[in-house]
C-alpha cells in the first residue's frame, strides 16, 4: 500500500521586500511598479531602523508611494512590504502587527473582532491554582483524585447561570432576523456588546429593549452535538 503524500500548506505570503529606501519611488519608479503593481498586502514604514507605521493596501505600490507626499512625508526613510496571496486575512494580520508593535505613526490600535479575550479565564485559573497552593501550605484535607464531587449549582443566586459553563460559553439569540452573541463566564456573568449582566433576562432586555423578557427561552447555546438549544434545558 502506497502512503499518501501530505499536502503541503500553501503560504499566505507570496513575496516580500524588506528595508528598501524610499528613494526607489523617485529614482526607479518603473522597476518598483513592474515588480509590485496590483499586489495586495501589508507594508511597514521605518525611520532608519525604527518602525514608524504599519498599514494594509489593495495596491501596495500606489499606497506606499502616496506616503511620500501625504502627512507621513519625510517621517520615514525605508519600507518593507509583504504580498498576501488571499485578501481574506489582510485586515486581521494588520491588526495583529499593530497590537504587537503599536507604531508611532498609527493613531488606532488593531481590533481583533472575533477573538475572545482570555484574560478573565486566565484570572480564574490563576485564582484556582493559588487556592490549591495555599491549601498545601496551610494544610487542610484534600479530596482524593477521582472522587471530586460535582459542584452544586446554586439556582437561587443573583447569577442564575453560575456553575453551568465551567469553561465559559457563547450563547446566541435571533432577534428581528439578526444573530446576537453573548459570552457567559464561569461565574454566571454575561457579557453582551461590551456590557455585563447578571441574568439571561437582563441580557435579553439589552437586545430587545423590552421591559420584560424570558431570557431562558430567548438565549440558546450549542450542545455537544453542535445543535442550538434553549438555555432553559439546563434547568431540567
Amino acid at each position: 500500500m502506497t502512503k499518501k503524500k501530505k499536502r503541503k500548506a500553501r503560504s499566505i505570503i507570496a513575496g516580500h521586500l524588506e528595508k528598501i529606501g524610499s528613494e526607489v519611488f523617485e529614482d526607479y519608479k518603473s522597476v518598483i511598479t513592474d515588480l509590485i503593481r496590483g499586489n495586495q498586502g501589508i507594508y511597514a514604514l521605518f525611520k532608519k531602523d525604527r518602525l514608524y507605521y504599519v498599514g494594509l493596501a489593495r495596491n501596495l505600490k500606489s499606497r506606499i508611494n502616496a506616503h511620500t507626499k501625504d502627512g507621513h512625508q519625510n517621517k520615514w526613510t525605508h519600507f518593507s512590504l509583504y504580498i498576501i496571496r488571499k485578501e481574506d486575512h489582510i485586515k486581521e494580520i494588520e491588526s495583529l502587527v499593530l497590537r504587537i508593535s503599536y507604531p508611532k505613526g498609527n493613531k488606532v490600535r488593531g481590533k481583533l473582532k472575533q477573538s475572545k479575550d482570555l484574560r478573565p479565564l486566565l484570572k480564574n485559573r490563576l485564582i484556582e491554582e493559588w487556592e490549591k497552593r495555599l491549601g498545601g501550605i496551610i494544610g487542610g484535607r484534600s479530596k482524593p483524585a477521582g472522587r471530586i464531587k460535582k459542584r452544586k449549582i446554586n439556582k437561587t443566586n443573583e447569577r442564575p447561570l453560575q456553575g453551568y459553563f465551567q469553561q465559559g460559553k457563547v450563547i446566541y439569540a435571533n432577534y428581528k432576523d439578526k444573530e446576537c452573541k453573548a459570552w457567559v463566564y464561569r461565574n454566571g456573568r454575561i457579557k453582551f456588546n461590551g456590557n455585563f449582566f447578571d441574568s439571561p433576562s437582563m441580557a435579553g432586555i439589552a437586545v430587545t429593549k423590552k421591559k420584560k423578557i424570558n431570557g431562558w427561552r430567548f438565549w440558546k447555546y450549542k450542545d455537544k452535538t453542535g445543535e442550538l438549544v434553549c438555555i432553559d434545558t439546563l434547568r431540567k
